[in-house]
């Protein structure tokens, strides 16, 4: 770790430039733990409790009953970036991802892991990463030969201390075997630097994932230390595959529905199981669980329908349209919000960071660089009723600025800009910039400014990975 990195780790809380919010310290003897779960490619329509009518999902269904559900959940458009916003608090544009792929957590972002870590928690990451490759020599299924080393990022860099991980998408079904062919599926599990997973990985992913982060949490829970589990499913993500149990009970849909439906149970039903060992352990009233979708559903690619929804709005996965974006997203905190709540605010996973730092204390860190998130827990306790700031998206193409009621949208490389009434029309089928011609200047003008702030133009300039991100 270098000096200027580790000099993020010493100090009080500061949330900086981009965050408006003053942290909200709530009085306790205990570090709450922190378990933040995602899905993979699961569309806002993809639940239970949003009103799907033949997906079940009772414990995420559970989940928002208890705890705190955002009916105006916020992620980027694609795999990565969000994964990077989750775990530096910090628009994904500011480091150079704004798609999946070829990219890499660059290793001079502080992550919640090594923020936490300075404070005596265990961390461990338990599934998906897709923020670098893990080996540097090993093949992995998309990189080879110098682009392994150029890409290197894995977990055990950001902080994490246990990792069970995989660089990209497998299977949620025998996650090493391809479904289509029954030969290997060309990915591996990692649990540190040249440590593929040798044990047998047969069977259901979720539960594979959960197998590893349950264990974690026990031998934490064990040595009396507060603990970060950052748990990242593979489904519903292509290639979707039902296990015997769910595609039983799916039997009579079609195919592609099977596989969507069944691993998405088969997820909920961890999520079941992790609510059980909390409870068994005595820990779930001190520990922060939260769960979301990286993006919103995978749409009729290359010649496959998906049967995700994002029901009842326009878009998918890799759109700014709500489709793409808008996913489900809960919160629990039992000890700090016994009771339900549901926020109709825009709410982004960005906020997640500032949130978890100032529900462990003022002596957590100190933080530098500016946050675009904002600390969750005013709003959720309705002081503020909106939230501060506005919540911006940038992509290669496209652009988007969201707030209380309003989301204005590029189109054409950012050259047309289009602005939706999301209050009364959340299904962006309206364009109202000619009619509020206000409204558009001013969200222009604070889109313009935080894209400055990024290094980024409305039009061109973008800085590209390999050059160094803008703080």
């Amino acid at each position: 770790m270098t000096r200027w990195r580790r000099s993020l780790l010493i100090g009080v809380l500061t949330l900086a430039a981009g965050s408006a919010c003053e942290p909200t310290i709530l009085p306790s003897t205990v570090l709450p733990n922190v378990i933040l779960c995602m899905s993979d490619d699961q569309g806002w329509g993809d639940t239970g409790y949003n009103g799907h009518d033949r997906l079940r999902t009772p414990h995420l269904d559970a989940l928002a009953r208890g705890g705190v559900r955002f009916d105006r959940f916020y992620a980027s458009p694609m795999c990565s970036p969000t994964r990077a916003g989750v775990l530096t608090g910090r628009n994904p544009a500011r480091h150079g991802i704004f798609t999946s792929g070829l990219v890499s957590l660059p290793t001079d972002e502080t992550t919640i892991a090594e923020v936490l870590a300075s404070r005596g928690y265990a961390a461990g990451h338990f599934g998906k990463w897709h923020l670098g490759t893990l080996s540097r020599t090993v093949p992995g299924r998309r990189t080879r030969g110098a682009r392994r080393e150029q890409n290197f990022s894995p977990p055990w860099e950001h902080g994490f201390e246990v990792s069970f991980s995989t660089e990209t998408s497998v299977p949620t079904w025998d996650p090493l075997v391809d479904p289509d062919t029954g030969g290997e599926f060309g990915a591996s599990y990692w649990e540190g630097p040249d440590r593929p997973v040798e044990q047998d990985l047969s069977g259901d992913d979720s539960r594979l994932i959960m197998d590893r982060a349950t264990a974690f949490i026990r031998a934490a829970v064990s040595q009396g230390r507060p603990f970060l589990a950052v748990v990242w499913f593979h489904a519903p993500h292509r290639p979707a595959r039902a296990g015997p149990e769910w595609a039983r009970v799916y039997g009579d849909a079609a195919e592609n529905e099977r596989d969507h439906w069944g691993s998405l149970s088969a997820m909920d039903a961890q999520m079941g199981r992790l609510g059980r060992t909390l409870e068994e352990l005595g820990v779930r009233d001190d520990t922060i669980v939260f769960f979301c979708s990286d993006n919103g559903p995978s749409l009729n690619v290359r010649k496959f329908v998906s049967a995700g929804s994002a029901a009842p709005f326009r878009g998918g996965k890799g759109e700014l349209l709500e489709g793409g974006v808008r996913v489900p997203g809960i919160f629990a905190w039992p000890a700090a919000i016994p009771e339900s709540r549901v926020v109709g605010a825009p709410v982004s996973v960005l906020d997640l960071f500032p949130t978890v730092l100032a529900g462990i204390g003022p002596e957590s860190s100190r933080v530098l660089a500016p946050l675009d998130g904002v600390d969750l827990l005013p709003l959720i306790q309705g002081t503020p009723a909106e939230r501060p700031t506005p919540i911006a998206f940038r992509t290669r193409q496209e652009a988007a600025l969201v707030d209380e009621r309003y989301k204005l949208l590029s189109e054409d490389r950012r050259t047309t800009w289009r602005l939706y009434d999301l209050i009364d029309d959340p299904g962006e089928s309206s364009d109202v910039a000619a009619e509020r011609p206000e409204v558009l200047r001013a969200m222009l003008a604070t889109l313009d400014e935080w894209q400055l702030s990024c290094g980024l133009s409305r039009q061109g300039g973008d800085h590209q990975r390999g050059d160094p991100p803008p703080r």
